[in-house]
């Protein structure tokens, strides 16, 4: 349930189990009912039947899919409503993954106006070209590739995975980022609305990739990142009578309404209109951000544009990403446009 529902897009079903990278890690993990089994890279696996799991694995698990989170206590601050219950009861045992941030942030650059599947697509794409390939019993998998490796691509090569415009601003954001002009782990002590800011300072992202960034990456659950999805819940099931719904209206009514978990509602109401949209045959299955959002994909194309010619932005994040988007032969720290 929590590897499907669109917060995370390289994990492939095997067996039993998923096979997937957690940093630089690679893992084969599988429930089965109330224990976790897992192996690791270069380490035995969990003794079949046992409730325990040796160490660095169990660490690892504990902390990735957020299992010290009080999963029974989100679920119970959640309004209560049919809609909100109908969620709740469809994406039972969900959790927010904790992922890597800059991981995270990347994946999310590139979803703009693309489909779940497309996504997958492109993190697969960008993994195999410039990750490190990693082996679990006999799958191959291969690492999200660091800020520093895809500083040094070009958006040629970037655009070879599928990015399209995205492309430009995925190795925009990767050298501001290798550069030490971004620190995404210090971040972490932000408030909501100063993390919100700086991220919404990269190329190509707005308040719906910030929203998520927030959310999965940096654990501020109150984070909720308004989609195609949400909004059609929210405006069908919470609006019904009201023919516009400006996405200020929007925003304030999630912050006040679904309050201290709102990022968990978000994730089960997404996750299940997406489910159900699935089986009732719609073809519809965008990450894409409506009126709410929709500068995620105009803010983009404007920006990359600017940054390829004349930096207009002073900021340290503006003069960096023009910097080294406008001195083809640049060196630095090996960065090569």
């Amino acid at each position: 349930m929590t590897l499907d529902s669109g917060q995370v897009f390289h994990w492939e079903k095997v067996a039993n189990g998923f096979v997937g990278a957690i940093g630089d890690q690679a893992v084969y993990v599988e429930q089965r009912g109330e224990t976790v089994r897992i192996a690791i890279e270069g380490g035995a696996p969990a003794t079949p039947g046992s409730q325990e799991l040796a160490p660095p694995g169990k660490e690892l698990i504990e902390r990735y899919f957020a299992l010290d989170h009080p999963l029974a206590e989100i679920r119970a601050s959640f309004p209560d409503d049919p809609i909100m219950g109908t969620a709740r009861n469809f994406c039972r045992g969900l959790r927010i993954i904790r992922q890597p941030k800059w991981e995270c942030l990347a994946t999310f650059i590139c979803s703009s106006m693309k489909q779940v599947a497309h996504i997958r697509q492109i993190s697969h794409a960008l993994r195999k070209r410039f990750g490190d390939r990693r082996k679990i019993d006999n799958h191959v998998i291969h690492t999200f590739p660091s800020p520093q490796r895809l500083g040094q691509s070009s958006a040629k090569e970037l655009r070879e995975c599928a990015l399209g415009y995205r492309a430009r601003n995925l190795l925009t954001t990767a050298r501001l980022v290798a550069l030490g002009a971004a620190d995404l782990e210090a971040w972490s002590s932000l408030s909501d609305i100063d993390l919100r800011e700086k991220l919404c300072d990269f190329p190509g992202v707005g308040a719906k990739v910030a929203n998520c960034v927030m959310l999965f990456a940096y654990e501020r659950l109150r984070a909720f990142p308004i989609d195609v999805w949400i909004e059609r819940v929210l405006k069908e099931k919470y609006f019904p009578r009201k023919r516009k719904v400006i996405p200020q209206r929007l925003r304030a009514f999630c912050e006040s309404y679904f309050g201290e978990y709102g990022g968990y509602a978000q994730q089960y109401l997404f996750h299940h209109a997406r489910k159900s949209s699935r089986n009732s045959g719609t073809p519809r299955d965008f990450s894409t951000p409506l009126r709410s959002d929709r500068n995620d994909k105009g803010r983009d194309v404007r920006t990359s544009s600017r940054k390829s010619r004349t930096p207009r932005d002073s900021s340290p994040l503006g003069m960096a990403a023009a910097g080294q988007a406008t001195r083809p032969g640049m060196t630095k720290k090996g960065m090569l446009e």
